[in-house]
């Protein structure tokens, strides 16, 4: 009888020569346990979904109760479903009041595909800026919109009229003109490696869109929902976007995320052609739920306040001379070592003594660190260790 992983390998598409390959059980909180019983501490979140940690009672309740009811009834758009209108009324209260329409997708690259649409309809335009080494999800939108050729160049051609400009640079704002349909950008560049922008670049893009007719649209995929000490990162920027994207952790675990903007960008979909864009099971009602279940617990216990000191703490502890520096926006952080291949036998090695980690895309010299937003101290300082633990058999003991 062939093993779980012979079958994993033969019957699921792989993305890599060499997964991870770990077997999960079960999880909860910010353990996952493997089929022997072997617990792990998941540092990454599932890469940055699940803030609240693994089976979390409050989503768990959530998704429990609406299977009872009801989970697919219609495509999306058509039936009157609580926990879809529930949600959008929830997320769109903690946002700036530009940002009131919210339409729901399965994943973050759909929220970019439907932005794109919208954002050329509303527009009349074509052209789009992105950013060198941005990540907004790799169907053939957003990986036109995606700034690194490796990871694109083989699916070429791809949709034209995308340029590309340097990320925090003033100067190659000029690119962005009234042939520009809009701007892409994340608040934080995750994958170069948790690159921060400086506030008053922020502004002087939201500016140069407001010179030209540009809609603006804001990536917090991967900033949003607590991740970086705010609820959303745009509440720390003084800049409101367009249009915002969600996703990962936004669905609490399961599946969800969204484009939000205002209802006269979002209502260019209504006719022209009528459904002009859909989706059969975007703003499913467990997924709903759970996001729903998710945002409340983050904003009742103020899970982002604690943000701050935490990351403190995991950089008072990752002192070694094996690291060249850490960035971080809250708990995104970036552990940058010398190279990719002695970061990877780190890996290797903390998966061996029950931590999860990995790198990033754009940058894989460098450990990523995202973990649950319930993360005690305790497990913070065990965390290190590990990882301290790990540099030490890789570079030896310096």
């Amino acid at each position: 009888m062939l093993s779980q992983r012979s079958l994993f390998l033969q019957h699921v598409a792989q993305t890599s020569n060499s997964p991870m390959g770990l077997e999960i059980s079960r999880a909860e909180g910010v353990y996952l346990y493997d089929n022997a019983g072997k617990r792990y501490i998941d540092l990454i979140s599932g890469i940055n979904v699940s803030s609240l940690g693994h089976c979390h009672p409050s989503i768990v309740e959530a998704v429990q109760q609406q299977a009872a009811l009801y989970m697919h009834t219609m495509v999306y758009g058509e039936f009157i479903q609580t926990p879809q209108v529930e949600l959008a009324k929830y997320v769109t209260a903690l946002l700036p009041e530009p940002l009131n329409t919210v339409y729901f997708t399965n994943s973050g690259t759909e929220a970019t595909e439907g932005a794109m649409k919208i954002a050329k309809r509303f527009t009349g335009r074509t052209d789009f800026i992105s950013f060198t080494h941005s990540y907004h999800g790799s169907t053939q939108g957003a990986l036109s919109l995606l700034g690194d050729e490796y990871f694109k160049s083989n699916y070429r051609p791809l949709l034209p009229g995308v340029r590309h400009i340097r990320y925090n640079t003033l100067e190659d704002l000029s690119h962005i003109s009234s042939n520009t349909a809009a701007v892409f950008m994340e608040l934080v560049q995750a994958e170069a490696g948790v690159i921060v922008p400086d506030d008053a670049y922020l502004k002087a893009v939201r500016a140069r869109c407001n010179e030209t007719g540009t809609l603006l649209v804001f990536d917090e995929i991967q900033t949003g929902c607590g991740r970086t000490g705010a609820m959303f990162r745009l509440e720390t920027v003084g800049v409101v976007p367009d249009i915002l994207l969600l996703g990962k952790s936004f669905g609490g675990g399961l599946p969800l995320a969204c484009f939000i903007a205002r209802k006269e960008v979002m209502g260019v979909i209504q006719q022209n052609p009528v459904l002009g864009h859909i989706t059969t099971f975007g703003g499913n009602a467990l997924c709903c739920s759970a996001a729903l279940a998710s945002l409340r617990v983050i904003k009742e216990q103020q899970l982002y306040s604690a943000v701050v000191e935490k990351a403190k703490l995991f950089r008072e502890h990752l002192q070694h001379p094996a690291i060249h520096k850490i960035t971080n926006c809250g708990l995104m952080m970036a552990v940058y070592l010398d190279n990719f291949n002695h970061l990877k036998a780190v890996i290797e090695v903390c998966l061996e003594k029950g931590l999860v980690t990995d790198w990033f895309l754009f940058a894989d010299n460098c450990m990523r660190i995202a973990p649950p937003l319930i993360i005690s101290e305790d497990q913070i300082i065990e965390s290190c260790s590990i990882i301290r633990e790990a540099l030490d058999i890789v570079y030896g003991n310096r």
